[in-house]
């Protein structure tokens, strides 16, 4: 979203995250409903077009975590906030070691480990 938003505050560590991720094959993985949720988002902000247009050359480096079950799973999460156990459901459905957000201390309770893009990149880009 900080992406594709061009957002000052936030886009040039979300930019680094996205260009390590479209260079790094099979380590992103996006959950069903954020799809939908980017897609309603981006066309309210900017059109319709440009939401398909960025989702496209999303979908050309990351697979899409399925939902199924998950949903069932994310309505017994301890998680206050419901998209955000979805995000946690869709990221045990994938076998995710990690979920990114700027948002850690609402994926409190989480099974799944929780990284800020710049701790993630810190982390993991400097490795390359």
């Amino acid at each position: 979203m900080d992406v594709a938003l061009g957002r000052a505050d936030f886009g040039p560590t979300s930019r680094a995250l996205v260009d390590w991720c479209q260079h790094t094959p099979h380590a992103t993985v996006v959950a069903w409903h954020t799809i939908s949720n980017l897609f309603y988002l981006l066309s309210a902000a900017r059109s319709n077009s440009f939401a398909r247009s960025f989702l496209g050359e999303l979908l050309d480096f990351a697979t899409i975590a399925s939902g199924g079950k998950g949903v069932r799973q994310a309505l017994t999460m301890r998680i206050r906030d419901f998209e955000d156990a979805l995000q946690v459901a869709a990221a045990i459905s994938s076998d995710a070691n990690f979920i990114i957000t700027r948002n850690v201390a609402d994926y409190r309770g989480s099974v799944i480990s929780v990284l800020t893009p710049t701790s993630f990149l810190r982390r993991f880009a400097a490795q390359e």
